[in-house]
C-alpha cells in the first residue's frame, strides 16, 4: 500500500509538464471562474491544477484547446458507446436538425426508441423519457412514492443514482430524512433494514454495480437477495441501469435473472445527447395515464426528436457481438495495465465489469472507491496519463467505446506504462 502523506500536487515534475502542455486551458478556466461558480457546472469535470478544455473528438480521439491529442478511454463517463462523433448519429442528426431540434408534441423516433428498449429489456412494458439519470431516478422515486403511498427510499452507501437530495444522502455515505442505507453487497444488511422500516419504504433503490464506487460488481446472489426483501415488504424493487445497460443487450437484470419492479435508463441509450428513462410494468407506469394521471411529469426537452433518433440509431448499432468485443478488449486493458505496473514496481488493482474499469493504486481492492488510500498516486498517474495523451477519469474510471481495437488499447497500455514510470520517479 502506498503511503498517503500531505502533498501538493502542483510541485511535481508532472504537473510542471502538465502546466507546460496545457496554458490556454489554465487560462480557460480562469476565464470560466469570472462567472461559473467553481469555475465548472459539473464536480466530475475538474481537477487540480485545472482541466482541460477541449474543442472537439473524434472515434476514440479527443483535442484540447493548446493542440493536444488524447486517446479518450472515459467516453464521458461510459455515455458514448461508440466514442466521438460517431457517424451514423451524425448523419441522422445532422438531417433532423435542419428540420428543428424540438417541439411541443410527439416525434417517431420516440416510439421507435421506446420499442427497441422493450424489446431488450422483458421487465420493461412502457417507458417514460427524461434529460438525465438524476431526473430517471427523481421520476422513479415520485413513482414509487405514488404507487406504494410510502416516502422513504432505501440505497447503498455510497450508491449513485444522480444528485436528487434524497439519493445524495446515501451517495455520501449516511442516512437522511427520507433515507435509509444498507453496505452493498451485504443482503443480510438490506434485509434488516426493510424488517425494521418495511412500511415506511417506498422503493429499494440499487445498482448492479456501484460505478462510482469504484466499478464494484453485485456479488453472486447478493441482488436477487435485495429484489426478494423488497416485495416481501411491499417496496418497489428499482434497478439502476444507466451505467450497465452497455453490459449486456438487456442489461445486467437479464444476466442475473432479475425482474426490478421499475429499471432506470440514460447514458448509452441517447447515442451522445442528454437522456434518462424509466420503465416498467403497466400496473405502475399507468400513473402516467392522462385519463387517470396520478404522477405529474413534463419537460421542455423531453423526448426530443435530436435525443431520441440519435439513441434509436446508436442502439441499433449496438448488439450482443459488439457487447462480446468490447467485453474482450476491456479484459485486454486489465492485463495490460497490471502488466505495466508490475514492472513500473507500483501496486495496482483494477475492478473490471465488462468494457467499465477502474484502476487503484493499491495491493488489494478496496471496499469502495470511498476507502481508497492512494489518492497521491492516483492524481499523479491522471496527470501523467494526460501528458502522454491518454484522457481518463481523475479517478481511474475507465470506460471502452466501440471505437477502439486491439491496437488502440496496447497504445493505451504502453502510453500508461510511460505514465507509470513518471509517477514512479516522484514517489
Amino acid at each position: 500500500m502506498l503511503a498517503q502523506t500531505n502533498f501538493d500536487i502542483t510541485q511535481s515534475a508532472i504537473t510542471r509538464k502538465y502546466l507546460v502542455r496545457t496554458p490556454r486551458s489554465a487560462a480557460q478556466y480562469q476565464s470560466s471562474c469570472r462567472f461559473v461558480a467553481g469555475g465548472h457546472s459539473r464536480l466530475a469535470g475538474f481537477w487540480p491544477p485545472h482541466p482541460l478544455t477541449l474543442e472537439g473528438g473524434q472515434g476514440t480521439d479527443v483535442d484540447d484547446i493548446d493542440g493536444n491529442k488524447y486517446i479518450d478511454i472515459i467516453n464521458n463517463y461510459s455515455s458514448l458507446i461508440h466514442g466521438h462523433a460517431y457517424p451514423p448519429v451524425v448523419e441522422a442528426v445532422g438531417k433532423q436538425l435542419r428540420r428543428s431540434t424540438a417541439w411541443s408534441a410527439d416525434n417517431v423516433s420516440q416510439a421507435a426508441l421506446a420499442e427497441q428498449l422493450a424489446e431488450r429489456i422483458p421487465a420493461v412494458e412502457r417507458l417514460r423519457f427524461t434529460n438525465s439519470g438524476t431526473e430517471a431516478a427523481n421520476l422513479a422515486l415520485a413513482i414509487a412514492r405514488e404507487v406504494m403511498g410510502r416516502r422513504k427510499i432505501l440505497m447503498s452507501r455510497y450508491g449513485y443514482h444522480g444528485s436528487v437530495a434524497e439519493f445524495h444522502d446515501g451517495a455520501v455515505g449516511h442516512s437522511g430524512q427520507f433515507t435509509l442505507i444498507a453496505v452493498y453487497n451485504n443482503a443480510v444488511d438490506f434485509e434488516r433494514m426493510l424488517a425494521a422500516h418495511g412500511n415506511e419504504i417506498a422503493g429499494v433503490f440499487i445498482e448492479p454495480m456501484l460505478g462510482a464506487g469504484g466499478v464494484l460488481a453485485g456479488e453472486q446472489g447478493f441482488l436477487a437477495s435485495v429484489q426478494a426483501a423488497a416485495r416481501q415488504q411491499g417496496a418497489l424493487f428499482v434497478l439502476d441501469e444507466v451505467q450497465t445497460f452497455r453490459l449486456a443487450p438487456g442489461g445486467m437484470q437479464a444476466q442475473l435473472g432479475l425482474e426490478p419492479d421499475l429499471t432506470l435508463l440514460g447514458k448509452v441509450i441517447g447515442g451522445g445527447f442528454p437522456v434518462g428513462a424509466v420503465g416498467g410494468k403497466m400496473e405502475h407506469m399507468s400513473v402516467f395515464d392522462p385519463s387517470n394521471l396520478r404522477v405529474l411529469h413534463s419537460g421542455t426537452f423531453n423526448a426530443n426528436p435530436i435525443t431520441m433518433l440519435a439513441g434509436e440509431v446508436a442502439l441499433r448499432h449496438f448488439d450482443a457481438l459488439a457487447i462480446d468485443r468490447l467485453d474482450q478488449l476491456g479484459s485486454r486493458l486489465k492485463r495490460g495495465l497490471l502488466g505495466a505496473a508490475g514492472r513500473a514496481g507500483l501496486p495496482l488493482t483494477c475492478n473490471r465489469l465488462g468494457s467499465l474499469l477502474n484502476v487503484f493504486f493499491m495491493s488489494e481492492a478496496p471496499p469502495s472507491a470511498f476507502d481508497r488510500t492512494d489518492t497521491r498516486a492516483m492524481e499523479l498517474f491522471h496527470l501523467a496519463a494526460l501528458n502522454h495523451g491518454v484522457f481518463l477519469s481523475n479517478r481511474g474510471f475507465i470506460a471502452l467505446s466501440t471505437a477502439m481495437d486491439e491496437a488502440i488499447v496496447d497504445d493505451v497500455i504502453e502510453r500508461c506504462a510511460r505514465a507509470m514510470a513518471d509517477v514512479m520517479d516522484e514517489l
